[in-house]
Parts: C-alpha cells; sequence; structure tokens
C-alpha cells in the first residue's frame, strides 16, 4: 500500500467519523429558522405504491418520512390519497421569513 493511499484511507475515516457524529439526533432542526419537529404539522403524501409518509415542510428544510405500524414495523397503506398526492396542512410551521411562495 502507498504513503498515498493510507493517507487516502485515513481522510476518508475521518470524514466519515465526524458525519455520523453530526446525524445522531434525528428529532432536531438546525436550519436558521430553527425549532423542535414535534412543534410542527405533519401531514401525509402517499408514495406511487400507496403507502404512506409523514411530511412536514417547514419552509426552508422539508422532511419525509415512511410510515409505519408501530406493533410490526411495516409500513402504513391507509389508503387516505391516491397515489402521489398529499393530505393534511404539512405547510403550516413555515415561517413568516422564509415562507413558501408555493
Amino acid at each position: 500500500m502507498t504513503r498515498l493511499t493510507c493517507i487516502a484511507l485515513t481522510c476518508g475515516a475521518l470524514a466519515l467519523s465526524a458525519c455520523s457524529e453530526l446525524s445522531s439526533e434525528k428529532g432536531v432542526d438546525r436550519g436558521p429558522d430553527s425549532k423542535d419537529l414535534l412543534d410542527l404539522q405533519a401531514g401525509i403524501w402517499v408514495d406511487p405504491n400507496g403507502c404512506d409518509h409523514w411530511i412536514i415542510d417547514d419552509g426552508l428544510e422539508g422532511y419525509l418520512s415512511a410510515r409505519l405500524d408501530r406493533n410490526t414495523g411495516k409500513p402504513v397503506c391507509s389508503g387516505v390519497a391516491a397515489p402521489t398526492q398529499t393530505v393534511g396542512d404539512f405547510k403550516g410551521g413555515g415561517t413568516q421569513i422564509i415562507g413558501d411562495p408555493f
């Protein structure tokens, strides 16, 4: 193994270790208009397969997470809307400073 390869591998390992530390808290909004994600209103987006996903739009950032059954961990496919459609006030977290133009 050459010296350059060792340096590249070391730098890559350090970069990956830094990333894991940043992503440890998934429920924290770190943007300039940061707020607790539990205070935001979620809607439901239905994927092309008919399964539900939680969706939040706070103006600057957006969040999407699969809706899973608490007991089985399987995706929830409730039929609440047609595939690729959304329901609910998921843009309720938008701010006056950074509103959503759409």
